[in-house]
């Protein structure tokens, strides 16, 4: 009989492991069976790296019988979006032009820091082309498909990884997140989803998208699992030049205090407008079971979300002009004809956006002095169905691509530490709310979602593919 480790978190595999439980060739023997069983069906995975996988499982086993301690993610497996360099394997970013491109010399960082904690990378996983969408409808590599509906789509542009998490196909993923990129897939497929202070974790290694703008991620399917990942991952590297040089910040300890003296409030105004009314519910019952009533206005949200679009378009589209002009043609057509436009945008425009980013900015750390932590909702709705373009909302057609970022492109915009929370309804399809702090007080945010995943008010189980 297969193990069956999906309803095993990331902790509690290690610890397994360590005890000699399972040994680390049997999990990863067991996580690339249900690969080979589910992702077929869901498509979450573009590159499956069994024999490394199994090989790396072996040699931790053989450390381990010389008393050597395998680390906190001893023999986890997971999974990376495909925009991280993985030695010896070309980094596609999920388009067709980079498969000419040699092979990577080196691990990403992150990769690095994960494999030293004994963790065990499976394969790459899909995402919109360039990381520039919101759905993962991927026209070279085709889509991802939620695993609560197999009609609709995943999210992006890590839907990839999110739905692995959600299938169960691998215990964490790693994403990255310009505009929303961790958060709207970790909302649509009902897993946690972390985008950290910018900066906090290193990007060395990661094809970068909108340079300015651009933080790695992570899913996982327990707020212990988030902290873990948090903790391994963090510190500085002189390969990334924003890398943060601040000291690792201790987070596992926090996730047992009670919430004590924590100012929470509700984000208002701009948060409550432009979603159905199951996304705005889900914000309304967290904040119940947190006791919350305090409300809150971030200024000018949307000139931020407005602004974030210049500075995202015009970085993206001067990144990838060399290719855009010799083969246009070799490009996912949506990711192409949004390169161009950015290409379009006046360079006064550009600079205006980023003043009023360091307005918007400062205009928040104001509002920091008087809460530690806001609740928002993730996504304007849930998981739509793949190929729809449009929905409705308040008798408007809304275009799905370009809207499913509206809650999140503000918070990147100025690289606020957030953690999208799952709710998962009985029959019905998940959604999200972000727990949103201060730059660098991710603990914070890791002791509300703790507690909340304490009193019950967030369960993230995977989801059975044969059940759809």
């Amino acid at each position: 009989m297969t193990l069956d480790l999906s309803y095993l978190d990331s902790v509690a595999i290690a610890r397994a492991v360590r005890n000699q439980q399972y040994t680390s060739a049997e999990v990863v023997e067991a996580i690339l069976d249900r690969i080979a069983r589910d992702n077929g069906t869901i498509n979450s995975l573009t590159h499956i790296l069994g024999d490394r996988a199994l090989a790396q499982a072996r040699s931790l086993e053989r450390q381990m019988a010389d008393s050597y301690y395998p680390g906190a993610l001893a023999g986890v497996p997971f999974a990376v979006k495909n925009l991280f360099d993985i030695a010896g394997i070309t980094t596609l970013a999920g388009s067709k032009i980079n498969r000419t491109n040699p092979p990577a010399a080196e691990d990403a960082t992150a990769i690095t820091r994960l494999k030293r904690a004994g963790a065990i990378l499976v394969g790459t996983t899909n995402m919109d082309e360039y990381a520039y969408g919101f759905v993962t409808e991927n026209t070279h590599y085709g889509p991802t498909h939620n695993p609560h509906d197999l009609t609709r789509i995943a999210g992006g542009s890590s839907g990839g990884s999110a739905a692995a998490v959600a299938a169960g196909l691998v215990p964490f993923s790693l994403g990255s997140d310009t505009n929303g990129s961790v958060r709207v897939p970790a909302a649509l497929c009902g897993v946690y989803g972390l985008k950290p202070t910018y900066g906090r974790l290193s990007r060395a290694g990661a094809a970068l998208f909108s340079s300015s703008l651009d933080h790695i991620g992570f899913f996982a399917r327990s707020v212990r699992d988030i902290a873990t990942l948090f903790d391994v991952l963090q510190g500085e590297d002189p390969r990334d030049p924003v890398c943060s040089s601040l000291p690792p910040e201790p987070s596992l300890p926090q996730l047992h205090q009670r919430l004590g003296n924590l100012r929470i409030a509700i984000a208002t105004d701009y948060f409550t407008e432009g979603g159905t009314a199951e996304t705005l519910a889900a914000v309304e019952e967290i904040a119940r079971v947190l006791g919350v009533t305090e409300r809150v206005t971030l200024p000018e949200t949307e000139r931020a979300r407005q602004a974030a679009y210049l500075i995202t378009a015009s970085e993206g589209a001067n990144l990838h002009w060399q290719k855009l002009r010799n083969c246009p043609q070799e490009f996912d057509p949506a990711t192409r004809d949004r390169f161009f436009a950015g290409a379009t945008i006046p360079s006064q425009w550009y600079l205006q956006a980023q003043r009023f980013r360091r307005w918007y900015r400062d205009r928040i750390r104001q509002v920091f002095r008087h809460v530690d932590v806001i609740l928002a909702p993730t996504t304007p709705w849930s998981a739509t169905p793949i190929g729809q373009t449009h929905i409705d909302i308040d008798g408007e057609a809304i275009e799905i691509r370009s809207h499913l970022g509206r809650y999140t492109q503000p918070l990147s915009f100025i690289g606020l530490p957030v953690l999208s929370i799952p709710v998962c309804r009985p029959h019905a399809l998940p959604v999200g709310v972000q727990l949103i702090a201060a730059p660098y007080n991710e603990a914070l945010i890791f002791r509300v979602a703790a507690a909340l995943e304490a009193r019950g008010a967030i369960v993230c189980s995977p989801v059975s593919i044969a059940a759809n």
